[in-house]
């Protein structure tokens, strides 16, 4: 049923996709430097596909090990998952996520969606990037609901649960069975659909950023652009491989969710640059579509980020239980949203 929920959340955004291909022409009336590189002396697409290719490397290894470091955490004996300096790792990447969302993808869709290359009416009449990042946070919300009471009543049929809680994540326990194996199962049950529909939008975001940087030749800028997207692919993925570690997946389970998150940007990347000759960044058509899945990504991010990881834990009977904890891994939340703050100044 979890996979249902996935297949539900990428039909939306192929749907998406299409619409915004099908309006982009009938509503954006572009100056004429829009669909064409502009003359600024940078852009030498001779010296910027070596850095490209340079990148996709870069980024794959910086992403690989970003994802991987805490699916190998278990052989660390102070980073066992049930252990205070994973919970605050945990907290430290959920920051990240956050900060993403608000710092750089929610951002750049605003900036994409008031560019000068689209038309006065609708594009600047109506906020239309914090209205879908609205609308996508509620939509997440509604199939996290949903896929997780569905997914439960098919793993654990007959339990009947009591009391009336109304916690998120770990909070949820006063609605679970009072037998520890079920309220386990539960937790477990939560951890995967989180996992899942987090990679959704980290990949929709991932493949964006990547052909942002395959499509532009502006050489004073890639170096930077790289640099910055290591550090931001190495961190965000260190976010999504604790939700896959806590997941329980299979070793295969694992190791696909890694492969296509490590891979997502470096795709991007290569697709931007097969694209190159007929993309353009600054077209009222690329503008409108990446800034849509933009606003739409940052929407689900910054839900998953809030709601289902740093409310769950600090929610949660080991924060609650801990007010030094509760302090040290908000401190953590905050290092995390301001790196990817600062990170932000490049990329």
């Amino acid at each position: 049923m979890a996979s249902n929920s996935a297949l539900l959340m990428k039909t939306i955004f192929l749907v998406l996709i299409f619409v915004s291909f099908a309006i982009s022409p009938a509503t954006s009336t572009a100056p004429e430097e829009c669909g064409s590189e502009s003359a600024n002396p940078c852009v030498n697409k001779a010296k910027a596909l070596p850095l490209k290719v340079i990148a996709i490397f870069v980024i794959l290894i910086a992403s690989m090990i970003g994802v991987g470091a805490p699916l190998f955490s278990r052989n660390v004996s102070f980073l066992q998952p049930d252990g205070n300096i994973f919970t605050i790792i945990k907290c430290f990447a959920s920051g990240i996520i956050l900060g993403t969302g608000f710092m750089h993808v929610l951002p750049d869709s605003f900036e994409m969606l008031s560019s000068i290359c689209l038309e006065e009416n609708p594009w600047h009449k109506f906020p239309f990037s914090g209205f879908l990042a609205m609308l996508s946070g509620l939509i997440t919300l509604a199939i996290d609901s949903m896929a997780t009471s569905l997914y439960t009543s098919k793993n654990a049929v007959g339990i009947m649960p009591h009391g009336h809680g109304h916690g998120h994540g770990p909070a949820n326990d006063v609605t679970l069975p009072i037998k520890e194996d079920d309220s386990s199962n539960a937790q477990l049950l939560r951890y995967r659909v989180i996992a899942m529909v987090l990679e959704l939008g980290i990949i929709v975001h991932s493949v964006v950023i990547g052909l942002s940087l395959g499509a532009t030749s502006d050489t004073c800028t890639i170096k930077g652009l790289i640099a910055a997207l290591c550090f931001h692919q190495m961190f965000e993925g260190m976010g999504l491989g604790g939700c896959i570690l806590q997941a329980e997946y299979t070793n295969m389970k694992k190791f696909v969710m890694a492969f296509f998150f490590a891979v997502t940007t470096p795709f991007g990347i290569a697709l931007g640059i097969a694209l190159s000759t007929v993309y353009q960044d600054n077209s009222p058509k690329a503008l409108i579509t990446v800034g849509l899945l933009n606003a739409c990504s940052a929407g689900l991010l910054i839900y998953m980020a809030l709601v289902d990881l740093l409310a769950a834990e600090f929610m949660g009977p080991k924060l609650q239980g801990s007010i030094k904890m509760q302090f040290k891994c908000l401190i953590a939340a905050l290092l995390g949203c301001g790196g990817m703050s600062i990170i932000a100044k490049w990329a």
